[in-house]
Order: C-alpha cells, then structure tokens, then sequence
C-alpha cells in the first residue's frame, strides 16, 4: 500500500507542474515587407527554433564509451569503472588480482554485470571477477542505478540493485570493404605481453562475423615500499619487498555472429577465457610470499532475437549455456593442504514482450528461467541444484514532459540438494522461496526550452544467498535467508549542447539517496575459537550518499577538442547489527569495511588532429578495514595520477596508433584491501594496426 502512495503521490505532483504544452516553440522576428511583387524580393530576419532532444531514459546511466573509453588509461572493465561516481572496487593487486566492484556499498552480490544483454553468472559465489574482461572487445560501459530504463528486457534485468552493462564491439564495415583486421600488442611493467587479433568479415549487407583473440603474460613482480604503524603512532616496520607469485598466463577466445532483415536483430556469441595465476596472498605475520594458484577455464555461448512484429507488438528471445570450472590449490602444509576443484554448469532461456497500449503508454511482460547446477571435489559436498523462474510485468508511461516507470518482479527459487557424512548420502531435501519486489522511477523535465531533469526512484529487491552461502561443507547455512536492499534515490540532471562557439556540451549531474539493507549475510565465528565459521543473517547497513558528477567539452580551434570530466561520492554506510552482540559491539554505527566517505575522480582529454593526450586523477579517502571504527582498522587515503598520449599515422593501407601510458605517476604506495600492496609508478606502451 506504501508503495502505491508513493507512486500516485510522486505522478500528481509532477503532473501538477506541468504547465505548457509539449510542443516546439517557434520564435518568428519578420519586418515589414510592404507591397509585395512578383519581381522583389522578400528580407525576413532569423527564425529560431527551440528545440530539446527527446529524453529516452528516465534515470540515465553513467557511460563510457568511443574516445572516451579508448583514451582511459584502462587495460580491464574493472579499471574503466572506477572513473563512475559511486562505486568502490575491490582490488587484490596486480594483472591477475581478483578485482570485484560494489555500487553504493550494497555488495557486490547486488550488482548485475551484463554481456551484450544476458547475465554474466556465478552461482557459486556470486563474484563476477571484472579483470577478465578486457576492453579490446568492449565498445561501451553503462552504469545504471536500480535498473536499466528501458522495460523491453529480460525479466533478470530487473532483479539487481544496480546494474552494469558491457556492450561488445559490433563490425562496421567503410564502402566498399568486407574485412577489417585489427593487431594489438602491449607490453610494459610486470613483464607485461599482452598481443590481440580482431577480425571482421561481412558475408553480405545482413550478416557479419568478427573474432578476437587476446593472450595475457605477466610476472606480476613489482617493488613495493611497505611501512606500518602501531596504534600509538610508533612505527611497527618500514621495508621495500618485490611482490611475488602475482603472475598469470590467460587466454581469451571470442566470437560473434550478426544478422539483421527489415524487421528483426540477432547475433550469435562464443566465449573463452583460460588463465592459470598466481595468488600472492595478503602480508601477515611477516610472510611475504605466497604459494597458492588459482586455474579458471570459463566458457559460454548465447544468442539473442529480436523481433518488431507489428508497430504495436515487439518481442525478444535470450538464451545462454555457460560452463565454469574453478581449481584452488594451497601446497602449504604448514596450515593445511587444499586441492578443490568446482564445476558450475547454467542454462537460461528468457521471453520479453512489449505491447504499445497508446503512443506514449508501453507494457511488458518478460519471463526467464535458469538452471544452476555446482559440482566439486570437496568432501561431503551437498552438489546443489537451483531452479529460478522470473516473471516481470513492467509499464512505462509519457506524458507531455512526465516519463512514469512501475515494474513488479516475482522470483521463484527451488534448491535441490543432499547431505552427506564420510560420503554416505543421508538424505535429500528441497528448499523453495517466492518472492514479489517493486520499484517505481519518475523523470520530469519541468521547461521545454531547457535540458534539466529531475528524477527518482524506489526499489525494493533481494539477493538469493549463494551455492557456496548456503552449501559449502562445514561453512554452509540451509536456514539462510535472502539479503533486502530497499533503495530511494531523488536527483537532477542538467544538460547543454552548443552548436557554436567555444563550448559544445555540458552536463550536470546530483543525486542524493538513502539505501537500507536487511538480513545481510555475514560469516561470523563460532564455537571456541574462530577455526570454524558459519554463514548468519545478521548484517544490517544503512547507506546515505550523494552521487555529483559534471563534464565539459569544449572546441578552441578548429582542429582542438578538450573534454574534461569530474565525479565525487560522499558516502555514510553505517553498520547497524545488533548492538547487544558481544561480536559486533564495537562495530555498532561504525562505517562499514572499506567503504571511504569521500572518493572521486577526474579525467581530462585532449586531442588535436592525430594526437591525443589524457590525463586522470583517482581518490579514495580515509576508510576502516572493520566496522569497528578504531584506529588500529584505520586505512589512509590513496590517490592516483595516470598519464597517456597517443598519435595516430598512416602508412600505405595501414593505419598505425602508437600509445605510451604512465600509471601512478607520482609512485604512490598504497593497499586497496589491507596487507595487498599495488603497483607504484609503472609503464605500458601500445601498437595498434588497423588494416
């Protein structure tokens, strides 16, 4: 019922503002002309002619993509996201370090990461591992919060917290041409060599292919000064170390197939990846290398169609196959011997359809299924199965300057699985859970003349304990329940284009917002000694944040384009569990693990005929490594400055673009995760041949 009073209340007062026409505003300056003949000539002074650029989104995405991705000094998806305002990356260090990003400090497990469209997938942990994906095939990143604004999707879309979506680079073929090929190579610091091939094949004006292949070698070596302080301010140690066993060796594999008619889009995708790494581990009790190795094969193949039936009926099929395999390997036997293999195995197949009631009043229903199944080497293992149907029904509505979106997802969850002891099978149970959640968004432009919105969102969504959550031997909980995130967000956009003169775009973002996160699953101790843990449903955050961001594009000379952009997150995410537990006592109220008050970015561009410049700026401020907000959990702030130029030339058919980047440019040293330590100053340069 709250729900529904914030939405009619939310609808009435934007319609209540409203007080023009949806219409363009002709402003006519004609003199007098006199007498008119047939043989004179008529004078009428300029016409001009407001005009505002329809608005598609109702809550727009942070994105980057085209120039501005290619210029970032960026070599992952996970090294181009930290540029978005409200997001905190989890980096373990490295090439090959395990990089994870959380929006809005809800967890990552909150977030959607998207592969042209479908759902990347990790039922055992739910950590999708950013640092896999490379932007050598990536054409756009977007950033949504709550979800995507376009209800013509998959019923999964709307089951995240928040969303990334990577959209892969599609052939585009000059008059004339059939093939493009594209030759890559990097090298740099780390022992960096890290050569890629593209190439693209149009078979006709409907159908086109490409392929891509990437090979990743890196030592992960690098010198790193590490210096700690005891409580009191005394120094604990102050050394210089080279980091260890951070190397990889990984292998991608990708290809796509694309066709279109009049009427209808699909396209056709295989994926790859091989990497075996190194896991140089976090430095403690005066250890400073580490022997565990990690292999990840992961592979999957998807397919998507669209279709537009009629001018008032489109529909959409999904469907994907997705095989991960997973070995850790820890040779210490001083602590204990560990050699686990996992499989995970996932079908889904997904249903959108959207029916035009009115011109400006869309519906969809959109329906998934998916199929999860984990498989290990680990000793009594449950070898869960999860079945997930999803169902959602979605509007969308325009009125004049008033963009109106309701959408009601049901989740259906049914986990299959058995127990086990010394491998004796002793039963086998199942577990189902139905669930509706809403969410309502609103966008209004109050003045047709000027580009400026003002937005705001509900959601109410959950996040289903993961395999490993629930099942993982000696570590599982089956009582688990599901983790809430309930998320109000108000903010406003201004936006403005230049034909002429010296400055060409800017735009202006604010959002100020409130997130509440119930039933927070957290790993906690139990019985005597902390040698055994178990999964509870204990944790409670509430998250209070603002989002600002603001870019400038600018033209001084005819052949000169400077872009600059700037982000800034205050965020407050404050641990509320239970404040009578001897084990979060000290944490009660305090800021949560990891997560800074401030952080930011800035990034400016330049590019002048065939030769680009670009400089950007990260900041992280003060954060805890606990939410017991003590000085001996506090982490200083850390910031970076990276630098890149490149020029681009022609020689005969071949076009060449040369890259020189250099990252942490004043050599910083700092730890992303505690005890992690990253690269100081280092170096990358880039051949690219397009043919």
């Amino acid at each position: 019922m709250k729900i529904k009073h914030f939405f009619f209340i939310a609808l009435v007062s934007c319609a209540l503002a409203v007080t023009a026409q949806d219409s363009v505003i002709v402003k006519r300056d004609v003199d007098a002309v006199g007498t008119s003949r047939l043989d004179s000539m008529q004078y009428l002074r300029n016409i001009t002619i407001y005009a505002v650029k329809p608005y598609a989104e109702v809550i727009p995405a942070q994105v980057l993509g085209g120039k501005q991705l290619e210029v970032l000094s960026s070599h992952s998806v996970a090294d181009a996201v930290r540029y978005f305002s409200g997001i905190q990356i989890k980096d373990y260090g490295g090439v090959g370090g395990l990089k994870t990003v959380d929006m809005r400090s809800m967890g990552s497990n909150h977030m959607g990461i998207f592969y042209d469209g479908i759902q990347l997938g990790n039922a055992q942990n739910g950590q999708i591992d950013l640092g896999k994906f490379s932007l050598d095939n990536v054409e756009e990143i977007s950033l949504y919060n709550g979800q995507k604004s376009e209800i013509f999707q998959s019923a999964r879309d709307y089951g995240s917290a928040g969303s990334i979506y990577l959209r892969t680079k599609r052939p585009k073929f000059k008059a004339g041409k059939r093939d493009n090929l594209n030759v890559t190579m990097r090298t740099g610091s780390f022992g960096l060599a890290n050569p890629s091939v593209r190439w693209e094949h149009k078979f006709g004006k409907s159908l086109s292919m490409s392929l891509n292949a990437e090979y990743t070698y890196a030592t992960g070596q690098y010198h790193f000064r590490y210096r700690k302080l005891f409580s009191d301010g005394t120094l604990a140690w102050d050394t210089t170390a080279v980091r260890k066993n951070g190397d990889i060796q990984a292998l991608r594999l990708e290809g796509g197939l694309f066709g279109s008619s009049a009427s209808a889009q699909w396209n056709a995708k295989v994926y790859y990846y091989d990497s075996e790494r190194g896991i140089p581990g976090a430095i403690v009790n005066n250890v400073w290398k580490r022997a565990q190795r990690q292999w990840d094969r992961n592979f999957f193949t998807q397919g998507s169609y669209k279709k537009k039936v009629s001018d008032s009926f489109q529909t959409m099929v999904n469907a994907k196959y997705a095989r991960d395999y997973m070995r850790y390997q820890n040779p210490d036997t001083t602590l204990l011997l560990v050699d686990n293999k996992f499989w995970q195995d996932e079908i889904y197949v997904s249903s959108a359809n959207k029916y035009t009631v009115l011109p400006d009043w869309d519906v969809d229903l959109s329906l998934d299924y998916q199929w999860n199944y984990l498989n290990s080497t680990l000793a009594n293992f449950a070898y869960p199965t999860r079945h997930t149907v999803l169902t959602a029904l979605a509007t969308a509505y325009k009125w004049q300057r008033l963009k109106a979106q309701a959408s009601l997802l049901y989740t259906h969850v049914t986990d299959l699985y058995s127990s086990r002891t010394n491998g004796e099978v002793l039963g086998h149970h199942r577990n189902n859970l139905d669930k509706f959640t809403p969410a309502v968004f609103v966008s209004f432009q109050p003045w047709l003349e000027q580009d400026l919105n003002i937005r705001a969102f509900y959601k109410r969504i959950f996040r289903m304990p993961t395999l490993n959550d629930l099942y993982y031997t000696d570590m599982g909980n089956t009582n688990l329940k599901p983790e809430y995130a309930t998320q109000y967000n108000l903010g406003v956009m201004y936006q403005y284009n230049g034909d002429e003169g010296l400055v060409k775009t800017v735009r202006l973002s604010a959002d100020a917002y409130y997130n509440h996160i119930d039933d927070k699953i957290v790993a906690i101790p139990t019985g005597s000694g902390q040698y055994r843990w178990m999964m509870m449903n204990i944790g409670k955050v509430k998250i209070r944040g603002i989002d600002l961001s603001a870019r400038l594009v600018m033209q001084p000379a005819a052949s000169l384009i400077v872009d600059g952009a700037l982000s800034y997150t205050y965020q407050r995410a404050q641990d509320y569990s239970n404040p009578d537990d001897d084990f979060y006592g000290g944490a009660y109220k305090g800021q949560i693990a990891y997560v800074p008050w401030h952080s930011g970015s800035a990034t400016l561009h330049g590019a002048w005929r065939d030769a680009d410049i670009n400089y950007s700026f990260i900041y992280v401020g003060e954060r805890y490594h606990n939410s017991a907000n003590i000085p001996i959990n506090h982490e200083q702030p850390w910031y970076t400055h990276d630098i890149a130029a490149s020029y681009r030339f022609a020689m005969g058919k071949v076009t060449a673009k040369v890259s020189v980047e250099v990252n942490n440019l004043f050599n910083q040293q700092y730890d992303v995760i505690q005890n992690y330590p990253m690269p100081g100053r280092n170096y990358k340069l880039i051949l690219k041949l397009d043919l």
